[in-house]
């Protein structure tokens, strides 16, 4: 990966996938055939977002989910008959990563980018059958109050790595046991950087940011918080990246791209507390893995 996303290319991301891949004309259609009826989708000479080009082949429906190695869809009701069933604490696999608002258009770009490294997701959405219909069996789609004891126990079995693409989760859910990792996308450093109006409606979001940062920190699980610049619905992969202190606060960020280094903080997992700005700018990154290592030890120096 030369420092972009894989989204630059369709015939990358199928790869990594291992679908088929049929390359089109400038002005063509084809069919992608279901059980129920045949799909038929025409695509004119334009450039397909990231999002667009993975949804075009996960709702290419059982056909690809058997090609991929998915299990069978859930039945109508959007229900699992095992989803209650008690699994020992102790014989759990973590493995899992699970997204917070799922449902959510950040919640939704960091599932896609999971589904392309074949993460096993688990995802808190608002409508499962909606979320089921959107991503098929790639994704564990749950539905209900994070508030809720037990139900947040069923989210967190066999969870790792808890990725939070809003703010909020961390403000009203309680106690993340066994979780061994939280990715924050935080806006905080935006929120605070506006004036007028603006401060005025972000006077909340900002008020949930600050809280979930500060329960993240004094909750002793290792966490990375990722403080990005305004998001903005620019195409990922085409720009490189500034870490430099304070510009989020004014600079911008594709949405793509902070998906992206989202899922590449899965793998990146500080000892303690890791926080970096990042905006688009002049860095190309040719290994994340590196550059958030260097991040984190010029943070630790720091704190030195």
């Amino acid at each position: 990966m030369a420092g972009v996303l894989p989204s630059s290319s369709t015939l990358s991301l199928l790869a990594s996938l291992n679908l088929p891949y049929q390359k089109p004309s400038y002005s063509s259609c084809f069919i992608l055939r279901t059980r129920k009826r045949p799909l038929v989708q025409c695509k004119a000479k334009k450039k397909v977002s990231f999002t667009d080009q993975i949804l075009d082949y996960i709702e290419g429906g059982p056909k690809l989910r058997k090609w991929y190695g998915a299990p069978e869809l859930l039945p109508k009701d959007g229900t699992n008959v095992e989803e209650d069933d008690e699994f020992p604490e102790g014989e759990e696999t973590r493995d899992a990563v699970l997204v917070t608002d799922g449902d959510s258009e950040m919640g939704q770009m960091v599932i896609l980018s999971l589904i392309v490294k074949r993460a096993r997701i688990k995802a808190l959405v608002k409508d499962k059958r909606a979320a089921l219909e959107a991503f098929g069996t790639y994704v564990e789609s749950m539905a209900g109050d994070s508030r809720d004891k037990p139900f947040l126990r069923r989210a967190l079995r066999g969870v790792c790595t808890v990725i939070c693409p809003n703010e909020g989760f961390l403000s009203t859910v309680g106690s993340l046991k066994g979780v061994k990792h939280v990715i924050l996308l935080s806006q905080l450093s935006v929120y605070k950087g506006a004036n007028g109006i603006q401060a005025l409606l972000k006077s909340n979001a900002r008020k949930l940011a600050e809280q979930d940062e500060s329960i993240l920190v004094a909750s002793g699980i290792p966490y990375t918080v990722i403080r990005a610049g305004l998001l903005q619905n620019s195409s990922g992969g085409t720009q490189g990246f500034s870490f430099e202190q304070g510009s989020s606060a004014k600079g911008t960020l594709g949405k793509e791209d902070a998906a992206f280094i989202c899922v590449e903080a899965v793998d990146a997992v500080p000892q303690k507390g890791f926080i970096f700005e990042v905006i688009n700018g002049g860095e190309k990154v040719s290994d994340w893995k590196e550059c958030l290592n260097r991040l984190m030890e010029k943070s630790e120096q720091q704190l030195q």
